[in-house]
């Protein structure tokens, strides 16, 4: 077939851009700036609409409130009346007390006893149940008695709730309405209120710093009593303990002997002494023992007096051995000193027993009174113990029963509120400020929105890139909206700068292959509207003015869409040479105000693809190539029926025109892919009704026909 030999001879060798440059994923600001640059009108109507809203809402809806404040200083030095421990210590100032006494004032309990001071249930800016409905419940009940049905029970009839839970609803909006603050690096609350009346935001700013100082003086006071009571209890028990442990002395004391330490000691050295004398007893008694063991077992006269050492002894001892003395007298003065042993052993003996007998009667006498004195001391210690705490705590008692009159709260009112003749809210200027700002960022963000979702192309640059396809020509936006137009527009204004376009076209078409210029050309879209049609005619046109003969076919069986620029048009067309019932130079049509021989495409919406595909279409394209030097045929749109690919295949070259920023890439994409499935090249691309104003606006004034600058001189439109 005619496309695929000459194929390779007439496309344009344009290699394959890439969709999606390098920086794809950066931010071109400029880009973004000029997208919402040409949103400015609808941005600057919702900032209108915005600031309009803003200042209907501050000045009509909004009610005012005013906001009171007054400032609390906590106080870490207390002046001491009297130099006594308190029971309920100072404050030292650290963060952790600072936010616990922003609790303190934040806390339900206290906001509680200011509802009760002020009676604030009974304000129906607090206390709901006493607000009428508001506009929206009335809007309601109106539309259900409208309608017929019962107004609901929750506006009307519905039960008030009870005093505890109206109470605690009237805390829950105090709190709503107040802000408690530390300045920072200081000991410094300020605490403010905010209602609609400006007496009543100081009044109630002043109530919380009063009764918080008087909390605190009150749970000093409390603490302290509190301490009284338990004190004055502790100081009984330990009374009766003091009385108890005392008895117990007394009675212990007249049980037993009167004893004391030193008494004690006394006897301890009595004893000491009594195991002297007995151990002295024992030495002495083991001598005469010995003595009179070396007496009576002595071998000799001389042997017994040397034992018995006894001096008369020894002098008879010397007369008997001189003749002076007798034995008789030796030994009857040796027996008188052995009875005398004896009579001194039994002696020793006795005394040994009496000392033992004292010694154990003394040691008895000393453990029973160490035990009496270990009792007694016990007796004593622990009543000397609860004497200690029972004057400790009378003595603290006394402290704490003189502290109950000279309490001080550890904070002090610095400034009273001031009764505020402004409102702080609503603050006119800064809500129609940022209404105007929320407008201008709404009306920003719709149009960013709106460029994110729109995927068509503007500029050729971005067209070549997206499809990979040379642009072979731009042609701008006609006057007129009728195709009819199209025509005359071209022939009265042959200077003008849609002809010029055209004229870039079939130059871009034609000087690549100057020899063997594409006979055959397609011109077609992806989707209905884009121009196609109007591409054809004006090409059609142009190549007229060169002196060829050129055949326009309308290709679209179903629409027929030249009918529309051509009214006069016969019947039959197409259809009628395909069957063979006209031949091609009968069935063509030249009209009065256009040069160019015109074959209608007659009317089968049902087998319009079978008669392309047939072989009598194959033998009119090449009669059309011998009789004509341009022939152009209009198709159908490439997404919508598959004519205009099985046309390309009996022709040299495929114009596939886009409508500026219209045409969708996904369905340009399309389009090309299916041409690329059926193994057909588009020739080019052409950017059709084109906008200058709007190429402008977008910001692409310098990518759009750069002779434009100089088209003043040029151009004659």
């Amino acid at each position: 077939m005619a496309i695929s030999q000459n194929q390779s001879q007439l496309s344009f060798r344009h290699p394959v851009s890439p969709r999606y440059s390098d920086d794809a994923s950066e931010i071109h600001y400029g880009a973004v700036l000029l997208t919402i640059w040409r949103g400015k009108w609808l941005i600057a109507i919702l900032s209108l609409l915005f600031a309009v809203a803003g200042g209907y809402y501050a000045n009509v809806l909004a009610t005012p409130l005013y906001r009171a404040t007054a400032v609390v200083i906590l106080q870490t030095q207390q002046d001491q009346i009297v130099d006594l421990q308190s029971v309920a210590a100072g404050m030292t100032g650290d963060s952790t007390e600072v936010n616990s006494e922003l609790e303190v004032l934040r806390s339900r309990g206290l906001l509680g006893k200011v509802v009760d001071q002020l009676e604030l249930v009974k304000d129906p800016e607090f206390n709901a149940s006493l607000r009428p409905p508001h506009l929206g419940e009335q809007a309601v009940g109106w539309i259900k008695s409208a309608v017929g049905l019962p107004v609901g029970t929750d506006t009307v009839d519905a039960p008030l709730p009870s005093t505890i839970q109206q109470r605690a609803d009237v805390v829950s909006s105090v709190l709503e309405k107040m802000s408690v603050s530390n300045v920072r690096n200081s000991l410094v609350f300020n605490i403010s209120i905010s209602t609609q009346s400006p007496w009543k935001s100081a009044e109630i700013a002043d109530t919380i710093a009063q009764l918080y100082i008087r909390d605190q003086i009150d749970v000093k006071y409390e603490a302290t009593e509190q301490a009284t009571r338990w004190l004055t209890g502790r100081v009984a028990e330990l009374r009766t303990a003091l009385e108890v442990a005392e008895r117990k002395i007394s009675d212990f004391s007249a049980a037993t002997q009167l004893i004391s330490p030193e008494g004690l000691q006394s006897l301890e050295r009595q004893i000491k002494h009594l195991r002297d004398r007995i151990r002295a007893s024992k030495k002495i008694n083991a001598a005469l023992i010995a003595q009179l063991t070396l007496a009576e077992q002595a071998p000799s006269r001389s042997a017994k007096a040397a034992a018995l050492d006894d001096g008369q002894l020894s002098q008879l001892l010397s007369g008997l051995e001189n003749g002076t003395a007798s034995a008789a007298a030796f030994d009857a003065w040796a027996d008188r000193i052995v009875r005398q042993i004896r009579l001194d052993i039994a002696e020793s003996d006795a005394q040994w027993q009496a000392l033992t007998a004292s010694a154990q009667t003394l040691n008895q006498q000393i453990a029973q009174q160490g035990e009496d004195l270990i009792s007694l001391q016990q007796l004593s210690r622990e009543a000397e113990a609860t004497r200690s705490l029972y004057e400790h705590f009378l003595l603290r008692l006394k402290e704490t029963s003189v502290q109950q009159g000279i309490q001080k709260a550890d904070g002090r009112v610095l400034s009273h509120a001031v009764v505020p003749f402004s409102p702080f809210f609503p603050r006119k200027t800064h809500i129609m400020t940022l209404a105007l700002i929320l407008g201008a960022i709404v009306g920003a963000g719709i149009v960013l929105l709106r460029e994110m979702r729109n995927d068509s192309l503007r500029t050729a640059s971005d067209l070549e890139a997206e499809t990979g396809h040379v642009v072979l020509g731009q042609i701008p936006l006609l006057p007129g909206t009728a195709r009819k137009n199209v025509l005359n527009y071209l022939s009265d204004k042959p200077a003008s700068e849609a002809a010029e376009a055209v004229r870039n076209l079939r130059t871009s078409l034609m000087l690549p292959h100057v020899r063997t210029p594409p006979q055959v050309i397609v011109s077609t879209s992806a989707l209905p509207g884009e121009g196609k049609t109007t591409t054809a005619l004006a090409l059609a046109h142009n190549l007229l003015g060169l002196g060829k003969k050129v055949l326009l076919i309308d290709g679209d069986m179903r629409r027929s869409t030249l009918q529309q620029s051509f009214s006069d048009l016969p019947g039959g067309g197409i259809l009628s040479v395909l069957s063979g019932a006209q031949t091609l130079q009968q069935a063509v049509h030249r009209s009065p105000d256009f040069g160019a021989d015109i074959l209608a495409g007659g009317n089968d919406c049902h087998s319009a693809a079978d008669h392309f595909a047939s072989e009598p279409f194959e033998d009119l394209i090449a009669e059309a190539r011998a009789t004509y030097d341009a022939v152009i045929i209009d198709t159908p749109p490439v997404l919508a029926v598959p004519d205009a690919r099985i046309i390309a295949e009996q022709s040299d070259a495929i114009i596939f025109t886009v409508r500026w920023d219209s045409t969708g890439k996904q369905q340009i994409e399309e389009a090309i892919r299916l041409f690329r499935h059926s193994n057909q090249r588009i020739t080019g691309m052409v950017l059709n009704q084109i906008n200058p104003k709007g190429m402008k606006r977008y910001g692409y004034r310098g990518k759009f026909d750069a002779y434009r600058s100089c088209g003043t001189a040029y151009y004659a439109n």
